[in-house]
């Protein structure tokens, strides 16, 4: 769907690009933070969580020029999704790589308290964010921002499964259970990079 920014009253575009800003730099902490720490810990549970918030970034660099500039980038806006969509469908199968070396005894992934802080941040404030996008994508009609809303709703499911098999290491010192909770994110991580080559508008989690 195509959004024009006359039809948007000008407190509601703000109000989307605001939403965007806040998730742009989430998002790049969140990446950042969670990839250091799966490369610390030889987590396949991180590096699942990281790679995906990395590309999702993407997305709402994305969504954010879609609101920043006049109408007719459909094109650029969906060739941005295409891309995300096979970096995503890349990083399922580095995923399921990585667990299987850990799963082999290869690597045993060590416990990460700060991999752990960051999926607690981002269980409680992914849910929201979701949400606000949810509301805003109804009051501008955006597909766009809907579909940016799926992925950051998903984003909290993941970082709850991530958490759950970091937990598990770290009080119990299952090691097995990291890239177990890794191959639990693929099913996932795959239907979203499935969805953003067919450019489909609504997410698994929307």
């Amino acid at each position: 769907m195509s959004v024009e920014k006359k039809t948007i009253a000008p407190e509601v575009l703000q109000r989307v690009i605001r939403i965007q800003n806040l998730t742009v730099i989430w998002m790049s902490f969140e990446a950042a933070v969670a990839l250091g720490a799966a490369w610390m810990a030889r987590s396949p549970a991180l590096l699942a969580f990281g790679g995906d918030s990395a590309i999702e970034l993407i997305s709402a660099l994305a969504v954010r020029r879609r609101f920043q500039v006049p109408a007719g980038h459909d094109q650029a806006e969906s060739r941005a999704a295409r891309i995300a969509g096979f970096l995503l469908l890349a990083l399922a199968a580095c995923v399921v790589v990585e667990s299987a070396v850990s799963l082999l005894g290869h690597a045993e992934p060590r416990q990460s308290y700060l991999g752990i802080a960051v999926l607690i941040v981002a269980a409680v404030f992914m849910p929201w964010l979701a949400k606000e996008k949810r509301r805003l994508s109804t009051m501008t009609g955006s597909a766009a921002l809907r579909a940016d809303a799926a992925e950051s709703a998903l984003c909290g499911y993941l970082s709850v499964i991530a958490l759950m098999g970091l937990a598990v290491n770290a009080i119990w010192h299952v090691a097995w259970a990291d890239p177990v909770a890794a191959l639990c994110l693929v099913p996932f991580i795959v239907r979203e990079g499935w969805e953003a080559l067919q450019g489909e508008a609504d997410g698994c989690c929307s």
